[in-house]
């Protein structure tokens, strides 16, 4: 079953898998340049102290992501 949220609802080191990107064509370009490809694995590995960023493993690349954009993507959890 899967379980469908935000990224930004992602626990560090919790694997999410990208669902759909629900931002604006420009923004979304980026991030599709980026690898944010539907059901490519995505873990949140850094959080910012100031808050409002944090860092993500995507193909074993670290890509920073502000949360403003990060709370426009779904992705999807696999249980068990």
């Amino acid at each position: 079953m899967r379980k469908i949220l935000s990224l930004n609802n992602l626990l560090l080191n919790e694997v999410g898998y990208i669902y759909n990107l629900n931002c604006s064509e420009n923004v979304k370009k980026r991030l599709l340049d980026l690898g944010l490809v539907k059901d490519t694995c995505i873990v949140p590995v850094l959080k910012s102290p100031s808050k409002g960023i944090r860092a993500f493993d995507i193909r074993g690349s670290l890509i920073a992501i502000r949360d403003e954009d990060s709370n426009l993507i779904s992705v999807y959890t696999k249980s068990i």
